[in-house]
């Protein structure tokens, strides 16, 4: 072995001695914790719903003799934006909300529901969409007021009538006139059922920061600001 190995041999040496010839390789940060409460997301749920509706409100301005009947309304549920999934095959369809209307012409604030299970007896391949439930009469209002579970359908006593079928001076034949932007959700049907809608306890606590029945919403006896822009475009599109 000559001098130039016993060199190489020394460096190999003091370089093992010195501490491992590549670096360590570096722990990955670990992912911040989700520190969201079920509370905060169950909000953040709500107040998108409440976007949603306004989108809703405003697609049926569009729609010619929606604002009179509306005017003439007790209340609209809302179904914001209903999976293709769900229609006809009881599947999940998304959350819904209530506002009713007092003799005075005021809305009140959205109250939560849960629409899965619903089941519309639609036509097979049936698209989905925006759809919007006008309550005619005291009768169709009780039907959310008085149950947790909600059925509007002839077993409940109720008539659902189909706006995209029936002319303009038959709209208040029904207890309920059922809306869509899409005219594929209920195509030429003459008969619409709803089903299976249930009060959101969750929804409604989160977004008014308190435990509260339908009916505590309805009556003022909580508030939400983020609701303002719906209720105001309700008013609107019901002034004469």
């Amino acid at each position: 072995m000559n001098k130039r190995h016993i060199r190489v041999l020394q460096g190999l040496c003091a370089a093992l001695l010195a501490g491992p010839l590549l670096a360590p390789a570096q722990d990955k940060p670990a992912a911040p914790a989700d520190t969201t409460s079920s509370a905060e997301r169950h909000n953040a749920t709500a107040e998108r719903h409440v976007m949603q509706a306004v989108d809703v409100v405003h697609r049926m301005e569009l729609d010619a003799g929606i604002r009179p009947l509306l005017a003439r309304s007790k209340g609209v549920f809302i179904v914001p934006a209903y999976t293709r999934a769900a229609i006809g095959i009881g599947a999940e369809g998304g959350a819904g909300l209530l506002l009713l209307h007092d003799a005075e012409g005021r809305w009140s604030g959205p109250v939560f529901y849960n629409t899965g299970g619903v089941s519309l007896g639609l036509q097979v391949g049936a698209q989905g969409g925006m759809l919007a439930f006008v309550l005619n009469n005291q009768k169709a209002v009780d039907a959310f007021l008085k149950k947790t579970s909600v059925s509007l359908n002839a077993k409940a006593g109720l008539t659902i009538v189909n706006w995209n079928r029936m002319v303009q001076g038959a709209a208040g034949a029904g207890d309920v006139v059922a809306w869509s932007n899409s005219r594929g959700v209920f195509g030429d049907a003459a008969t619409i059922e709803l089903s299976g809608v249930r009060y959101s306890q969750n929804l409604n606590d989160a977004y008014y920061h308190r435990t509260l029945s339908a009916s505590d919403i309805i009556a003022g006896k909580t508030g939400n600001s983020q609701a303002g822009l719906l209720v105001q475009t309700l008013a609107s599109a019901t002034q004469p």
